[in-house]
């Protein structure tokens, strides 16, 4: 791995802020109008949150419980699927447009169609651009949590992703993929310098998990949560009935920016949408790997080692033919 000496200060942007709930194209055009908002305060990375399009469900149940699954939340998960981000689609030219006209590297967390198998399975994943607009990387979340599974399929080690810019080393992990320590071994192992954490999570003790994470892995962590009310789930969806037990403010945020050593550069944000930004000084990272390198001098190779499948897996495989 070469090593970046030319050390820099970058400013970087994270959104706090919901969609236009369960509305593929609006929620698409509100990323595209904030992206701009972040690159005009001078972002050069601007990170959304989890399943920023076209949802995170919050509080929904889809009609499951255990045994059975009802007509009404088959009905709202085809408002679901319907709403989803197929690659490539008119969605992800359109949020690469947006990238390329406001020059910024784009994380943005979506819920993703799959289009090379079933045509039936979402994936939660986390998109990348560059600022030529292009899509140069994604990750799929590893591990749905809880009730997540019934909505959502995992990801494979395929899209263990951390890319090689500019800016330095970006890659990151979804929600409580965090809490999987071997996943973020993975991330350190390819050198990751801007960590990013899209969640859903407005916990305080979320605050903590990614203060850990900067310390253990030495590097800028950007958190970044959506600020969600009952009052914008559309009115017709089906199975709203689900939320009137929940208060009206259903996430809070908790949006934030932490430095190599655990600081807080920026945030958390609460009970507002809003964009944080804050200028990372990248030789930091050096400076912090002085008495801790998790992945160098801290190791123990000799006693720990990590072995990660990234081989892509395929549900059907076919041998070629031996006819003539």
């Amino acid at each position: 791995m070469k090593i970046n000496e030319n050390f820099s200060k970058i400013k970087v942007a994270v959104v706090q802020a919901a969609p236009v709930l369960f509305k593929r194209e609006a929620s698409v055009e509100k990323a595209c109008r904030l992206t701009h908002e972040a690159a005009a305060q001078g972002a050069k990375l601007v990170l959304f949150p989890e399943a920023f399009i076209p949802a995170y469900p919050r509080g929904l149940s889809f009609g499951a419980v255990v045994g059975n699954r009802s007509p009404e939340g088959r009905l709202t998960w085809q408002t679901y699927w319907s709403n989803a981000v197929d690659i490539p689609s008119p969605a992800t030219q359109a949020l690469g447009a947006a990238a390329r006209h406001a020059n910024v590297y784009l994380a943005i967390g979506v819920i993703e169609r799959d289009g090379q198998f079933s045509g039936g399975t979402l994936y939660c994943t986390l998109l990348y651009f560059d600022p030529k607009g292009q899509l140069i990387g994604k990750h799929r979340k590893l591990k749905p949590t809880a009730s997540e599974r019934i909505i959502w399929g995992e990801g494979d080690g395929s899209t263990l992703t951390v890319l090689a810019t500019e800016l330095g080393k970006i890659g990151g992990l979804i929600c409580w993929e965090n809490y999987m320590p071997l996943a973020r071994m993975a991330m350190y192992g390819k050198g990751v310098e801007i960590y990013l954490a899209p969640t859903a999570d407005s916990r305080d003790s979320w605050q903590a998990s990614l203060q850990h994470i900067a310390c253990e892995g030495r590097c800028f962590v950007l958190g970044c949560n959506q600020y969600v009310t009952k009052s914008m789930y559309p009115p017709d969806l089906n199975g709203l009935k689900d939320l009137e037990p929940q208060p009206e403010e259903l996430c809070r945020g908790g949006s934030v920016i932490v430095s190599p050593l655990g600081k807080v550069l920026a945030g958390p944000l609460y009970g507002q949408e809003g964009i944080l930004c804050a200028d990372l000084d990248m030789a930091e990272i050096a400076r912090s790997k002085y008495d801790f390198d998790v992945t160098g001098h801290y190791s123990r190779p000799d006693v720990f080692q990590l072995i990660i499948n990234e081989k892509p897996l395929s549900p059907v495989t076919y041998s070629p033919s031996n006819e003539q």
